[in-house]
């Protein structure tokens, strides 16, 4: 198993913790932070979607321009741009990166969200155009020849893209916890993206996810994709101070959190999941730590692996033993935490997985660093 890692993409120096409420792109500090991912390591970039966010196709083709190596993934909600024009910005983009590209499509989350730039769709309406779209962008990348489309969502007649994506494809990406995200990301995606979630609930969402794939006939399976957000020190005792230092200071902005979510309670079954998780316990397994849910009210990835490298990157491993083999871990100070990621977590987890490859046996650092299974 090929395991890569993830993490997300910045365009100035604001972030939860330092809350500079900036939203201009300073060149100078993207770059470094474009570089910064690609000297710890990181295979993937996640440029994020949002009504008021700039535009992710420009930030990715930036990405591919500043970068040799780290894939941008590109957040899509198919309400924002027509298929056949995203298949060619996409196989563009994947020429300039040399087959780098990655889409992630979003099928919304919140009605409001959606209503912002003129989505009315209802959520089983959203996740049933994402089927289509899908079906469209691959027949975009795929086709030689005119054809035509005459869909539930889409129509069109005689259209041929002259421009093709570097190795034929790109790999789609689905995301979401509903049993809709299921049905559409297991028929139909290369990658499923889950949020942080103790070990017993990622593996029910996984089977989930395959048994769907199964029943659409699929031989294979979704590559699966866990997101986390981890508090490293060079001490467990250290680390948890530090996690506590963060979560006063989420919680200082909880009404700048009920802004972001519409002023109510999340409508996605991701944000809820997380939730009622946090709600259980605040520490689960060795180390996911969901108090940074509550007190954003779970508005996107929240989730923390809190403790040592060590200790974090065994309950990464954890997540791989399960069946992920995307990991996605962005910090809250975001461009010293990706640092730090690449300098004492990274080349823990790929230390393991090499010296699994070579012997065929498990290393002892996860039997070792047990963090809160102590």
């Amino acid at each position: 198993m090929t395991v890569e890692f993830i993490s997300a993409v910045n365009v100035n120096p604001a972030n939860e913790l330092n809350r500079l409420g900036r939203a201009d792109i300073d060149v100078p500090f993207f770059t470094r932070y474009v570089n910064a991912l690609e000297d710890a390591g990181f295979d993937y970039t996640l440029c994020a979607y949002g009504s008021a966010f700039q535009d992710q196709f420009a930030i990715a083709n930036q990405i591919v321009a500043r970068s040799e190596r780290v894939a941008p993934i590109v957040a899509l909600r198919p309400n924002t741009i027509y298929p056949t024009v995203a298949g060619k910005a996409l196989a563009t983009l994947d020429q300039f990166g040399g087959g780098r590209a990655v889409v992630h499509f979003i099928s919304g989350g919140s009605d409001a969200e959606q209503a912002r730039e003129g989505d009315y769709l209802t959520k089983q309406q959203r996740y049933a155009r994402t089927a289509e779209y899908i079906d469209i962008v691959r027949k975009v990348w795929q086709n030689t020849e005119p054809f035509d489309h005459e869909g539930e969502f889409y129509q069109f007649d005689n259209f041929v893209s002259l421009v093709r994506p570097t190795h034929g494809t790109i790999p789609v990406s689905v995301g979401g916890s509903s049993a809709e995200a299921y049905r559409v990301g297991g028929a139909k995606g290369d990658i499923f993206g889950l949020w942080g979630e103790p070990l017993a609930d990622t593996k029910d969402q996984i089977e989930a996810v395959n048994a769907q794939a199964a029943k659409a006939g699929r031989t294979d399976r979704p590559r699966i994709w866990v997101t986390f957000r981890p508090i490293i020190a060079a001490t467990e005792e250290l680390a948890w101070e530090k996690a506590h230092r963060i979560l006063d200071v989420l919680g200082s902005g909880a009404g700048w959190w009920r802004g972001a979510l519409g002023g109510g309670n999340p409508q996605n079954v991701g944000s809820q999941r997380l939730l009622e998780i946090a709600a259980r316990k605040d520490v689960h397994d060795r180390a996911l730590w969901t108090p940074t849910a509550t007190a954003t009210g779970a508005a996107g990835a929240s989730t923390a692996l809190v403790g040592t490298p060590e200790t974090v990157a065994a309950a990464i491993l954890d997540y791989v033993d399960l069946g992920a083999d995307l990991v996605s871990i962005r910090g809250y100070d975001n461009l010293n935490d990706l640092i730090d990621y690449g300098r004492y977590l990274l080349p823990l987890v790929r230390q393991e997985l090499a010296h699994r490859e070579a012997t065929g046996q498990r290393g002892a650092l996860q039997d070792t660093h047990l963090g809160a299974l102590k």
